[in-house]
């Protein structure tokens, strides 16, 4: 098995989790209704958690240790998607983040509990059960505001339209790609992107929104390799003000 393969692999899933539950978790107290303020809370708090057990494993892999890896790495160091790492918003353009990016979340870790890396095999059968309140959540609201008044129809296509590029950066393959399809660790970034698509085209088929031709789009990739938005750094910087201020501090 190539070690720096399966690294890679666990570094962009931490990271992607710990960025958005980050940026999820600056919802708590400005949600539009109680409802929402509560579920973007509980979202980002299991998004951290997952981080966590990622870094971990990484831990046992010989890299440093989850606070370490967590808070002292510069943004051109991180391997998330740029999609997480944009600001919020308005609300309708984070609960299409949500949609678009715990869709194939979901997906990846289902893919992931038949991995032959029976560690991170066994860690996605856990966390694929904390996933269905997600996609529950995303879904029924996109499904919801994407078929009621005009506004919210318009609000949301807005938000899909510029979100969709930023999507598709999420299946950015890695170098090590052939690698952990032969070795039989992930069945590899094409297939998953597959399988979101027609997620994502039953979802929105049930709304009146739409979704542009695939082939039409550009992806906005780059994040897996460390090329990010000018707004990954001065988040990471307020992320990690407390753990620079107090290493020994716990997350």
């Amino acid at each position: 098995m190539n070690e720096l393969a399966l690294k890679e692999l666990l570094y962009k899933m931490a990271d992607d989790l710990l960025i958005l539950g980050h940026r999820n978790s600056e919802w708590t107290g400005m949600g539009p209704i109680l409802e929402e303020d509560i579920a973007f809370s509980s979202m980002a708090q299991d998004k951290i958690g997952q981080s966590h057990a990622l870094f971990q494993l990484l831990h046992q892999l010989g890299e440093q240790a989850p606070d370490t890896v967590a808070f002292t790495r510069n943004a051109e160091q991180f391997h998330n998607c740029v999609l997480v790492e944009l600001p919020n918003q308005e609300y309708d353009f984070s609960l299409i983040r949500h949609f678009l990016f715990d869709t194939a979340d979901a997906l990846r870790w289902e893919m992931l509990s038949r991995s032959s890396y029976e560690p991170l095999a066994q860690l996605a059968r856990k966390i694929h059960g904390e996933l269905r309140y997600h996609t529950l959540h995303a879904n029924t609201w996109v499904k919801q505001l994407g078929s009621a008044t005009e506004d919210s129809i318009g609000r949301l296509q807005r938000s899909l339209d510029e979100a969709i590029p930023f999507a598709l950066g999420m299946f950015e393959e890695s170098p090590y790609e052939s690698d952990l399809v032969t070795d039989k660790v992930f069945e590899g970034e094409a297939m998953l992107k597959s399988l979101w698509m027609a997620q994502v085209e039953k979802v929105i088929s049930a709304t009146r929104l739409h979704l542009p031709d695939w082939k039409l789009i550009n992806p906005v990739r780059g994040g897996r390799m460390g090329k990010h938005s000018p707004h990954l750094q001065p988040m990471l910087d307020e992320m990690s003000e407390v753990f620079r201020m107090d290493p020994t501090a716990e997350w």
